[in-house]
């Protein structure tokens, strides 16, 4: 399976980024990790892109590392099309105090546009 990891430096994205690694070398994936940009994130991408590579290298997995530009949703599902990846996995939902997910605009973006199947990591 070819899968797009979308990631912007929020807590959940860096849990989504362990878990998918680990997800895609278990599987033998192929796995694209997309940094996009994040304002309510407090890390830059390039902080976050270090992240991505030190992941990578404890698990001993290979996988491309793209940085994306301009609104994250919108760059996310480009990419996604544009490599005909078969699965978008993003980190994010929390839950309320009523027991509904709670999720992010970025997360909830893609959720509602993407022409392929998403994985939330929560």
């Amino acid at each position: 399976m070819k899968a797009l990891l979308g990631i912007g430096g929020s807590e959940d994205s860096l849990h989504a980024l362990k878990k998918a690694v680990e997800r895609a070398k278990e599987a033998g994936d192929e796995l694209t990790i997309a940094i996009v940009e994040n304002p309510d994130a407090s890390l830059s991408q390039a902080e976050v892109e270090s992240r991505a590579g030190e992941v990578l290298d404890e698990a001993d997995f290979d996988a491309e590392i793209e940085t994306l530009s301009g609104h994250p949703g919108s760059q996310l599902l480009e990419l996604a099309e544009r490599g005909s990846y078969d699965r978008i996995v993003l980190g994010g939902g929390e839950t309320s105090p009523l027991g509904k997910v709670q999720l992010g605009s970025i997360a909830e973006f893609v959720l509602l546009n993407a022409r392929t199947t998403v994985t939330l990591i929560r």
